[in-house]
């Protein structure tokens, strides 16, 4: 049975789903989006990924096709559409359909796509043994901060950590990490969590915002810097967050061992942690 998409403002299976080709998310990716986690029927920090969707439009002077409580609703119906329990709601706004032109239309009504994704969040493979990180080089534009849809340089990033044998690549600039090409990067040192702090050169994950919340709540110190690659492998643990990943820990990085090899007692907790605040949310 095929899924149920969502294209500007009906609900069709997926095999009948289309875009223009003059849509300018295909023609110059323009546009950004969003993908929010589903834990048990419930959307995870859903206010939080819309707060930061109304931001990343706002940035490029994109109107949003919809209210946030019909989005909402939007997501709700993919959900019960395609049954789903556990998994993602990826969703992409752009500037709508014109005739090809770098300078931006007038008065062109914004598209927009929303669809489900089946996905085990919380039991995946790799949470009793963490997963291997790639570092490579990072390619992308000076905005990062913006959620846009333009994602050739992380995924090209990701295919090279693949090559390597790794789950995930740690983008670094100037010998600094600045984040995952599909997460944020963090590593622990004596018991204190470090991560990057927010600025155009990184997007401001979602899952960050409440983990460094939860970690507060759980009397863990904090510290909101830049950490370079020798650093992190020198650091006790080291793990990733996202929408996709909840809290993943990270035991090897460019084939150096992290601490003890094995998920760490900081990492272990604040997914724990994270977890059970999205169940009870």
């Amino acid at each position: 049975m095929s899924r149920t998409v969502y294209v500007n403002g009906a609900f069709v299976a997926e095999e009948n789903a289309t875009i223009s080709i003059f849509d300018r998310g295909y023609l110059f990716a323009d546009g950004v989006y969003e993908v929010t986690a589903v834990i048990e029927g419930k959307m995870v920090d859903f206010d939080y990924h819309m707060e930061r969707l109304a931001r990343s439009l706002g940035e490029i002077d994109l109107k949003m096709p919809v209210t946030i409580k019909e989005l909402r609703q939007v997501h709700r119906d993919l959900m019960a559409r395609n049954d789903l329990s556990n998994g993602l709601i990826y969703m992409h706004i752009t500037r709508g359909v014109a005739d090809r032109n770098f300078t931006y239309p007038e008065n062109t009504k914004s598209a927009m796509i929303a669809f489900t994704q089946e996905m085990d969040l919380v039991n995946p493979p790799y949470v009793e043994t963490g997963v291997k990180i790639a570092t490579i080089p990072d390619i992308r534009w000076a905005r990062r901060d913006i959620k846009s849809i333009a994602l050739l340089p992380q995924a090209m990033g990701k295919q090279a950590a693949h090559e390597k044998g790794a789950y995930e690549g740690w983008m670094v600039e100037d010998g600094l990490v600045t984040e995952g090409t599909s997460s944020t990067a963090y590593i622990v040192k004596d018991g204190v969590i470090i991560t990057r702090p927010l600025s155009n050169a990184v997007l401001a994950g979602v899952t960050r915002r409440t983990l460094l919340a939860l970690a507060r709540e759980e009397g863990i110190e904090t510290e909101q810097r830049p950490f370079s690659v020798a650093e992190a492998l020198e650091a006790d643990e080291a793990f990733i967050t996202s929408a996709s990943t909840l809290v993943l820990p990270v035991v090897e990085i460019d084939g150096h061992e992290i601490g003890s090899g094995q998920p760490g007692p900081v990492t272990r907790l604040m997914r724990e942690t994270y977890i059970k605040t999205a169940r009870e949310g």
